[in-house]
């Protein structure tokens, strides 16, 4: 596994991003927020305490053209429009220095200002304009000075502030982002290549690795991960050398076995010849003599066969086979015609058909032997897939027995058990593996057994030869 290897973006990755982003926008925000608001408040304030003071004093100066008459108001605007500020002065009417700049003060403000309190409110004059209003009474007089400033560029000072700040908090969001993808793909890396070599490991690379860089907790991590998969790695290669020397025993044991047994079986048929000729307790040693090479035999086969199947060394055969024919063919041929019922669907398969003989045989024999009742061997289509039933109404089989029942050597109850070696199960399913299939078997205690065989792709009844 290389070290450099891309590991695909996850959804803890997208979070810690989102969580890193969040924590950086919101702090930017409040601050920059804060910023602004404190920034505004003092630049509003001081622009209201500038034009307070220079109202009172524009008051004073006004309460020196007392009594108003309509010259002296006349020359009281005139003064102030030199002097650069705009003011309203409200008597009997009301009367602006500049026309352009004569907005309409509130009622809050001509409340204010005719209890005798200095006030001031903010306008919006339209174009853009802010308005800035500071009012009080004339000293000596009932007439009333306003003082207008333009508050206009003291707000679009604020407004260019506001939007550096908020592009800047923008910035600091799309950096945030950035440093917090990098942050996340680098720490969740050495996660992601990890994750990649467990899954390596559960597809059998038993050699992955990961690499160990720095001495933090990840580095501990592969350290410990990598003494996992080596442990492992020794642990399935003893287990295979073990298995295949038992597969060797087992072979070697067969191979050994089989010229002694043959010469067994050919003195047992001579000695099956004189059975009655032998007295009675020499004729009952004699029987179980013969029947127990009989079964020495049969475990011998069992045995080379098992041990072909391990090697490997048993090539197909395949050819068109009249599925429901062989069926037929085998129970007749095993005299089981009498107790086995045998009807399905025609149906052409192409396949081993020795091995399939195999298999229905084993099937169909264990039915004989152990089942009750009506016993029935058949065969069907269903999805694309051609099925074989054998089924009894024997004892049943416990459940517990059921995962282990097509291991080797294995035995359910007695019940079931026979005398058999326990192989022929495992022999039945590792010639379905070889043809594509799949053996199982559903069982009810006390109600009975069915063993079922899944083979793919049969074609349509009488496109191939005889079984």
């Amino acid at each position: 596994m290389a070290a450099r290897d891309a590991v695909p973006p996850g959804r803890l990755r997208r979070r810690l991003t989102v969580a890193f982003l969040l924590v950086a926008g919101v702090s930017a925000g409040t601050l920059a927020g804060g910023a602004y608001l404190m920034l505004r408040q003092a630049r509003l304030d001081a622009s209201v305490q500038r034009a307070a003071a220079d109202a009172r004093y524009q008051l004073v100066l006004a309460g020196q053209f007392t009594p108003l008459t309509e010259a002296r108001r006349a020359a009281l605007l005139t003064s102030f429009e030199d002097t650069g500020r705009h003011v309203l002065l409200v008597a009997d009417d009301t009367v602006a220095s500049d026309p352009s700049y004569a907005p309409s003060p509130g009622p809050a403000l001509r409340s204010a200002v005719a209890a005798g309190q200095l006030g001031y409110e903010r306008i919006d004059a339209g174009d853009h304009r802010q308005l800035l209003v500071v009012g009080g009474r004339i000293p000596g007089a009932t007439a009333e000075l306003y003082a207008i400033t333009d508050e206009t560029e003291v707000v679009g000072e604020l407004t260019q502030l506001r939007t550096a700040l908020l592009v800047g908090w923008l910035t600091v969001l799309t950096v945030a982002a950035l440093v917090g993808h990098t942050l996340a793909r680098r720490t969740l890396e050495p996660v992601g290549r990890a994750s990649r070599a467990a899954r390596a490991l559960a597809e059998g690379m038993l050699a992955t690795r990961l690499p160990v860089r720095g001495r933090d907790e990840f580095s501990d991590w592969a350290a410990a991960f990598n003494e996992m998969a080596q442990a492992l790695q020794e642990t399935i290669a003893d287990l295979s050398q073990a298995q295949a020397r038992e597969r060797q025993f087992t072979a070697d044991v067969a191979h050994e076995l089989r010229t002694p047994v043959t010469a067994l079986v050919a003195a047992a048929s001579l000695l099956a010849d004189q059975l009655d000729e032998l007295p009675g307790d020499a004729r009952r040693a004699a029987e179980l003599l013969t029947s127990d090479v009989v079964r020495l035999r049969a475990l011998v086969e069992e045995l080379m066969e098992i041990s072909r199947l391990d090697g490997g060394g048993e090539p197909l055969a395949v050819r068109p086979v009249d599925a429901l024919a062989l069926l037929r063919l085998l129970v007749d041929g095993h005299g089981w015609a009498g107790r086995v019922r045998v009807d399905g669907v025609a149906a052409t398969v192409r396949t081993d058909p020795r091995r399939l003989q195999r298999v229905l045989v084993n099937l169909v024999g264990n039915a004989v032997a152990h089942g009750e009742g009506t016993l029935r061997a058949g065969t069907s289509t269903s999805g694309g897939k051609l099925v074989y039933e054998v089924s009894d109404e024997g004892p049943g089989i416990d459940p517990v027995h059921l995962p282990h029942l097509f291991d080797r050597f294995y035995k359910a109850d007695p019940a079931r058990s026979g005398r058999g070696s326990g192989l022929g199960l495992a022999i039945a399913r590792e010639n379905a593996r070889l043809l594509g299939g799949q053996l199982t078997v559903t069982s009810t205690v006390g109600v009975g057994t069915t063993f079922r065989l899944t083979l793919p792709h049969p074609g349509p009844p009488g496109d191939g030869g005889g079984p």
